[in-house]
């Protein structure tokens, strides 16, 4: 029996009543386009709105997170998989009640994983389904295989876009990727798609429009308009300052944009879709029989 037929027989004899954390994968299509920023804010804000919250830094070999938050985690996704940590151990505290897990190593090393490492790891990933809300898996950028394989097993997907062209074709690039992969449409994802540092509604709306005029007409794939951050002048200083916007500045424009994000996720979700997620051990689920 391979690993991936070992890993979904584990999963298969879960109790699948148990409660199923909603996961929200945010990912662009270049870097320097602020999707790690959004990431944390819009976990803060829903940390304020009573949600529990944990983010995953999957932007393997990288910081960001931790970074912005201004917090060093003790221990990272490795030190579960490969050292005898508890998922507990390995969720850092942030502020308004979220934690993060570092990436670590990355994902990418579940397929070294032996049948004990399998059976803890979706054991932890389970019970991370019982203890949040809401996981947002904050993946790196482009095209990599590490990004590909999380946005494909992702049934929710927040695409972050800028008004530059490059992000513009970069976004459009990462699509047409993801759209060669069968598994892709199997999963039937729900593209939201934001923009960012636009300098005003009329100009965050017409980018949506160029980018999902060529995606409908080349890829037949829907997306949703999600809405756009402004630009801000205290988000940089925000981040010089290692505080999220919606901490540092929580009367920002950016800041009450984010609350705005997070207020549309929540009341604007599609139930149905979210009951078919089935949690972060879902997209493990996924991500290890695409690669089985």
């Amino acid at each position: 029996m391979d690993q991936a037929e070992q890993l979904r027989n584990i999963i298969k004899q879960q109790n699948t009543r148990r409660h199923l954390a909603r996961v929200i994968t945010v990912t662009s299509g270049k870097g320097g386009v602020g999707k790690s920023n959004i990431s944390v804010n819009l976990a803060i804000q829903f940390g304020k709105m009573k949600k529990r919250v944990v983010i995953l830094d999957a932007d393997f070999g990288l910081a960001n997170v931790e970074v912005m938050l201004g917090i060093r985690p003790k221990y990272n996704l490795a030190d579960m998989m490969f050292r005898g940590r508890s998922l507990r151990e390995i969720i850092t505290p942030g502020p308004e009640g979220i934690g993060f897990i570092s990436g670590g190593s990355g994902l990418r090393e579940l397929t070294n994983l032996n049948g004990d490492q399998v059976k803890s790891l979706v054991r932890a990933m389970y019970e991370l389904d019982q203890i949040a809300d809401v996981v947002i898996v904050d993946t790196g950028a482009g095209i990599s295989d590490s990004v590909i394989d999380l946005v494909i097993s992702s049934s929710e997907v927040l695409l972050v876009a800028t008004p530059e062209p490059t992000s513009i074709t970069d976004a459009y690039a990462l699509l047409k990727t993801l759209c060669h992969h069968r598994e892709f449409y199997h999963n039937n994802p729900m593209i939201h798609m934001v923009a960012n540092r636009a300098h005003s509604y009329q100009e965050g709306k017409e980018l949506f429009r160029k980018l999902d005029a060529v995606v409908e007409k080349f890829l037949k794939l829907p997306m949703e308009y999600l809405g756009y951050i402004p630009y801000d002048e205290k988000l940089p200083r925000s981040v010089m300052r290692q505080q999220p916007v919606s901490i540092a500045y929580p009367n920002a424009s950016s800041a009450r944009a984010m609350l705005d994000l997070a207020m549309l996720l929540e009341n604007g979700g599609d139930g149905q879709k979210r009951n078919r997620n089935k949690g972060l051990s879902g997209l493990l689920s996924r991500m290890v029989q695409g690669g089985g």
